[in-house]
């Protein structure tokens, strides 16, 4: 029995990205929904061009929002990507295969990133396995914010090796000006979990963080690129810890 797939995503601002994933995934996808919170450029305009059920909700968390929007669709069979993700042409014909013959609770598959047009091979980004579709009645969003991960219960899963792409950083300062966000957003919530910092870990963990990604996990293959991301990694790793330390300091 065929089932139905309901293709989920939450958005903000994304009108350089969304028509290249939408188009991805509407001739997969019984339903397009889309929640967004109020953005203020095309976004809406081009999801509704897809034919997307567009719901605009506050963002109160990565993890809140992509939970909340689960509950909006029709379907329990969920297709989940970012916006700057696409799916390939081989991984779309694969999930036509599965709707045809579901068999298990969760899907995942790998993701490949194009940084300032590069494609990343190494620097511990590839293959970089994400759950990006599941039965939602197993399971749901968990982890730490900004870092959200889709948990089934039953760990019934089986891994397909076919790409998602995903178009992260145009420039340089795009990815320094996110890892600013991103570290604000993972030192509150490291924080609210009581979780310390010392001078000790702001000084050792982005250097070890540099020697994982650009020696160990081979980033130097990746040429210019590969260093410039495990340097704005490690500089990722340091604002984290300063910016936790900064917080419990205030809160003495």
């Amino acid at each position: 029995m065929q089932i139905q797939l309901s293709f989920v995503i939450i958005t903000y601002n994304e009108e350089k990205n969304i028509e290249r994933c939408l188009s991805s995934v509407h001739e997969i996808a019984d339903e397009i929904v889309v929640v967004d919170s109020f953005s203020t450029d095309k976004t809406k305009e081009i999801c509704l061009k897809y034919g997307a059920k567009f719901i605009e909700h506050p963002f109160e968390g990565h993890i809140e929002q992509k939970n909340w929007a689960i509950t909006q669709a029709s379907f329990p069979y969920i297709l989940s990507l970012d916006a700057d993700e696409t799916l390939t042409p081989d991984l779309l014909k694969e999930i036509a295969k599965i709707k045809n013959n579901w068999q298990f609770d969760g899907y995942s598959f790998n993701r490949l990133t194009n940084y300032c047009g590069k494609w990343i091979k190494h620097c511990g980004w590839y293959p970089d396995k994400k759950l990006r579709l599941w039965d939602s009645r197993k399971g749901s969003w968990k982890g730490t914010n900004p870092h959200d991960r889709y948990e089934v219960e039953s760990q019934h899963i089986k891994h397909l090796n076919f790409d998602i792409l995903h178009y992260s950083y145009y420039s340089i300062s795009d990815h320094i000006k996110q890892v600013n966000y991103f570290t604000d957003i993972a030192a509150k919530a490291a924080f609210t979990e009581g979780k310390k910092s010392s001078l000790f870990k702001i000084i050792i963990n982005p250097i070890i963080k540099f020697l994982r990604d650009y020696f160990y996990k081979l980033g130097f293959l990746d040429g210019y690129y590969g260093f410039i991301i495990s340097v704005i990694s490690s500089h990722a790793t340091f604002l984290k810890y300063a910016k936790l330390k900064q917080l419990s300091s205030k809160s003495e």
